[in-house]
């Protein structure tokens, strides 16, 4: 059930309630953040988890943590047709069962998890008073690509009460994006020289940029075919392939695993990542010794100087709102200037 909508909204609240504690505390985080909710709820109406000591909680449990890659083995919830590319970040509200995630938000993760790689995810648990490390590690099973904004956000039976505070201080450690940052950089390294380059914007990209904030990854690149330096990266990200007629610069996944580095033209149907920045065709022959044979190839999102993105002085000079939107003189809430989050 989609509770509220907006097109130009960038933060999204999934949540699942039983017993109203979680409604509680979305509603209170709603009125302190600019977002949209969407609500999940189990196909099947009425059952009750808790009976004869959690007995129907427990085997839905049971059943996923016995097989956790099987769509069997999760409880079937009603439709959601919430579109979640329109969503920069999430955020999760759930309550803990018996230690673990809630059975009806593992199933709405593990069929949409994958369209959440490379965006960023906070993560609040309602518990009566068992610790949430089970939640927390089932969030990280069900959403392997995305980006942790910070620490999940424990509210139990002895501070539901004390939530909006909570709450409040909870949503300034967290590492919200605005959607005023420049163009998305990242790094390559190759024989020591190390060269920028702008990332497009597609879900290949945000799974390699989640993949790459966990670590670098280096590999081997060889010459193929006289046009460009291809190498597997040993992870597989989602393809966005199209029709392409390369151009010297271009960086194209290949197949969901591999990144070509072009110096000459080719025409094919792949993902296009990105460009290099300010490099001559020569300028790239030389520097990925085309026709030399194999060279190691190091990504980051972090250059030498650690710098990860830069802002121009016109943005850092003004304060935005979560969703985006520029915040006016006095505006109340949460607000991101120079990079920061500030509650009003």
């Amino acid at each position: 059930m989609l509770i509220a909508t907006a097109a130009e909204a960038k933060t999204l609240v999934v949540y699942y309630s039983y017993t109203n504690k979680c409604h509680e505390i979305v509603t209170t985080l709603t009125s302190q953040i600019e977002a949209d909710v969407v609500r999940i709820e189990p196909a099947e109406k009425g059952l009750k988890y808790e009976a004869n000591n959690y007995a129907l909680g427990t085997q839905l449990l049971n059943a996923i943590k016995a097989n956790p890659n099987d769509a069997s083995s999760y409880p079937a919830i009603d439709p959601v047709t919430v579109n979640l590319t329109d969503y920069d970040t999430y955020i999760i509200v759930t309550p803990l069962w018996w230690s673990q995630m809630a059975a009806i938000m593992q199933t709405y993760l593990f069929h949409h998890g994958a369209e959440m790689a490379g965006k960023n995810v906070g993560l609040i648990v309602s518990s009566h008073s068992s610790g949430i490390s089970g939640v927390v590690a089932d969030a990280q099973r069900l959403l392997p690509n995305s980006i942790w904004m910070g620490d999940a956000l424990w509210i139990n039976a002895s501070n539901h009460g004390n939530r909006s505070s909570l709450i409040e201080n909870w949503l300034t450690t967290q590492n919200f994006p605005t959607s005023n940052d420049m163009t998305q950089k990242f790094y390559i390294t190759i024989g020591g020289v190390t060269k920028t380059a702008t990332l497009v914007s597609n879900s290949s990209t945000e799974a390699l940029v989640a993949q790459l904030q966990k670590g670098n990854i280096t590999y081997e690149a060889h010459d193929y075919s006289n046009f460009e330096k291809v190498g597997a990266l040993g992870y597989t990200f989602p393809e966005n392939n199209t029709q392409i007629t390369t151009k010297p610069g271009d960086l194209i996944l290949y197949q969901g695993s591999n990144l070509c580095i072009y110096y000459d033209t080719n025409s094919w149907n792949f993902t296009r990542i990105g460009q290099l920045d300010n490099m001559t065709q020569a300028d790239i022959k030389t520097w990925v010794k085309a026709g030399d044979g194999n060279v190691s190839v190091m990504l980051s999102v972090s250059g030498p100087t650690g710098i990860n993105q830069v802002k121009s002085d016109e943005i850092k000079s003004k304060a935005y709102t979560l969703s985006g939107t520029l915040a006016q003189d006095g505006q109340k809430g949460i607000i991101i200037q120079n990079g920061k989050l500030i509650i009003r």
